[in-house]
């Protein structure tokens, strides 16, 4: 008999049919036993009432795979409203206790606990229902971009050189030869805006900065977008807002019913984000005005401005200085101190670092001299700039840290399927 999804019994009502999942729950009262199965769809309920398929069931471990054939009678107690009768089980794998209790409403165990055993607990409904968030997301981000003309590429994680800076960089032998993990698909998608004009890549980076926070990680899932034939970064920052509203409506309609079990509260993207340059949120948090980034405090303070100021859960911090961003990025034309660059603030937090790039050769050679850099190193990514590239710019998001602020998590590790940090490498 073809297999019927949880979800799907309603539409069988009156004929048999075969659910196939995991054993979920049991319970037994004096004349009757009731099996909880779960699937990818959601519950099923079925009720044993012969003494022999009592037995079976009590020897039935939590997490046991079965096949269930019966017939689906409606009951509107029952999850989704119809339930399975006069049963046939069949184990098709078994289980021994699992290290949690999956079956309870919520998990109790602290953070060690989930990640050392993330293979089991992630079958938790809540703990489930976090990352078809992130996946839903992804939808979102792909569809909104496909729709704008965006092309899907894909860049090598394996480097000859860093992106940025060589300290925070995981070095691998790469056949008797020094190579790196790619700290982001940056060059790379900067130099496919030369082939595609229109951009975008979701993959692993890698950093190897000694942080032991709450909102960092050694390896993450990024998505960039880059795209040419732009004015300023402000054409950046509206495909962004664009994006973000895709992510959040690809949620509200693929996967609704994941919303509450994971805690998440969805927010509202304006029309237009909200934008402070960076001096105005020096002087908004009372920092010194020669400060060269926010702290996490002052990122807080500025989302809580934008809440009361601006009715916004997001607001862009605009004009960081020169001297704190990459050598690629584009001065502020009237001011060189500055760059047309912004970070993203959700709820207080950075989400998302964006912004104009620089794009003809001579620009990157004079900025890599400022920093007393040769172009030689560069030369296989600025070859691109010789060629007429036109005025472009991108954005990252770290998926894990986006969905980590739906849901008020309190550490990026919650919203990770399997982390790597400083110290985990398992499982």
């Amino acid at each position: 008999m073809p297999r019927t999804l949880t979800a799907g019994l309603p539409e069988k009502i009156g004929r048999r049919a075969t659910v196939r999942g995991w054993v979920h729950r049991r319970r037994r009262l004096s004349h009757v036993s009731f099996l909880v199965v779960r699937d990818r769809a959601g519950l099923a309920q079925v009720i044993v009432s012969d003494e022999p398929g009592r037995r079976q069931v009590d020897g039935l471990g939590e997490k046991t795979a079965v096949a269930v054939e019966g017939t689906v009678v409606a009951n509107p107690k029952a999850p989704g409203g119809a339930e399975l009768t006069d049963p046939r089980i069949t184990v098709l794998g078994s289980a021994s206790p699992p290290p949690v209790e999956l079956w309870r409403p919520a998990l109790a165990a602290g953070l060690p606990a989930l990640l050392d055993h993330a293979p089991i607990t992630w079958r938790h409904p809540a703990q489930a229902a976090v990352w078809r968030l992130a996946a839903a997301s992804l939808r979102g981000f792909r569809h909104t971009l496909d729709e704008r003309g965006f092309t899907e590429i894909q860049t090598p994680k394996l480097v000859g050189g860093s992106t940025e800076s060589g300290a925070t960089v995981f070095t691998v032998d790469y056949f008797g030869r020094p190579a790196y993990l790619a700290q982001s698909p940056q060059f790379y998608k900067q130099i496919m805006v030369g082939v595609f004009e229109r951009v975008y890549e979701v993959g692993p980076v890698f950093r190897a900065e000694p942080h032991d926070t709450a909102r960092h990680l050694a390896e993450y899932v990024s998505l960039d977008v880059e795209l040419g034939f732009i004015d300023d970064h402000r054409d950046v920052l509206a495909v962004l807002r664009e994006v973000l509203a895709g992510m959040l409506e690809a949620i509200r309609t693929d996967v609704p019913d994941a919303v509450a079990p994971a805690g998440a509260r969805l927010p509202e993207v304006p029309e237009r984000i909200p934008v402070i340059h960076f001096r105005d949120a020096l002087a908004l948090v009372g920092a010194h005005p020669d400060e060269p980034d926010l702290a996490p405090e002052h990122e807080r303070r500025i989302g809580r401005w934008a809440l009361e100021e601006h009715g916004s859960d997001f607001v862009a911090v605009e004009g960081h200085p020169a001297r704190k961003r990459p050598f690629y990025t584009s001065p502020q034309p009237d001011d060189p101190r500055w760059t047309n660059s912004f970070d993203l603030l959700f709820r207080g937090l950075e989400l998302v670092t964006g912004g104009q790039r620089l794009h003809e050769y001579a620009d990157y050679a004079q900025a890599l001299a400022d920093r007393g850099e040769a172009t030689g190193p560069y030369e296989p990514y600025l070859q691109a700039f010789r060629h007429g590239m036109p005025p472009h710019g991108g954005f990252a998001l770290g998926l894990e840290r986006w969905t980590a602020r739906l849901v008020g998590a309190d550490n990026i590790r919650r919203t990770t399927l399997f982390p790597r940090d400083l110290h985990r490498l398992t499982p």
